[in-house]
């Protein structure tokens, strides 16, 4: 089973060497690797330049419209039975994460998806650990409660992808993953597994939470991503959705506590 990686980037010298090596060190290795980048200006150009002779991958420099266009592309490219997103300044927490991705879609040939867990590091320092996503088991009925499946975690079949009739909406500059999220699992009812383990080495800095206004159109977006999907918001929906967020820093005192990190 052929899995497909995805990168999107943008003048990510300081941290997409990570991602890469990420990528090659997977015990798993039937991957195509695809990165699309968006005429970087900086050394990223280079240090993809440096890698091409160690391993194949696609190699797409181009404008884009942004993120979310770049990762249709990169969709659209991919030939992989199971499609997944590592962005330029993420990185998988071990190199057996695309190993258990393809055993637990062989032993559940029946779903669409598999998502798992997430942890939040400081940008400056990987070794910091500022959050813990803990996804849980899907029940439909979290959504309103603000929980969704962390995108990065997230691997899909090809098909459900080819079934979209709309990829990425670059119409959000904030929030397309989750409006994509949103309408697989709500309205698409797409069959999904979770895989109880941190897959996912996050750096903390994404455009939602640079600052307040940026917060405030991230709100803004998700509930945007309810209406044009003729979805009821529910109440007290941006209030739960926080709650949602400080859970993720309670997992982690929780679990700095029993000292499993």
């Amino acid at each position: 089973m052929k899995i497909s990686i995805i990168t999107p980037c943008f003048n990510s010298a300081r941290t997409i060497r990570q991602t890469i090596e990420s990528i090659i060190n997977q015990t798993y290795k039937d991957v195509e690797y695809i990165i699309i980048d968006n005429c970087s200006t900086d050394e990223t150009f280079d240090i993809i330049n440096e890698y091409q002779a160690k391993f194949h991958f696609t190699f797409l420099s181009e404008p884009d419209k942004g993120l979310y266009d770049a990762m249709n592309k990169g969709i659209k490219l991919a030939t992989g039975d199971i499609i997944g997103i590592l962005n330029s300044d993420d990185f998988y927490y071990n190199n057996d994460v695309l190993l258990e991705v393809n055993q637990l879609f062989k032993a559940n040939q029946d779903i669409d998806a598999i998502y798992g867990d997430l942890i939040y590091i400081n940008k400056n320092n990987i070794n910091k650990q500022t959050r813990y996503w803990r996804s849980g088991e899907y029940q439909e009925k979290k959504i309103n409660n603000g929980w969704i499946v962390p995108h990065p975690t997230f691997f899909v079949k090809k098909e459900v992808y080819q079934k979209c009739t709309k990829l990425f909406d670059t119409n959000f500059s904030i929030a397309a993953d989750y409006e994509l999220m949103l309408r697989l699992l709500k309205i698409n009812k797409i069959r999904v597994k979770y895989l109880p383990q941190i897959l996912i080495k996050m750096r903390t800095g994404g455009v939602s939470g640079q600052n307040i206004q940026h917060r405030i159109k991230g709100w803004q977006e998700l509930k945007r991503a309810w209406t044009i999907n003729n979805l009821k918001l529910p109440k007290f929906f941006i209030i739960r959705r926080i709650l949602f967020k400080i859970s993720q820093f309670l997992n982690l005192f929780k679990i700095s506590r029993q000292n499993k990190f």
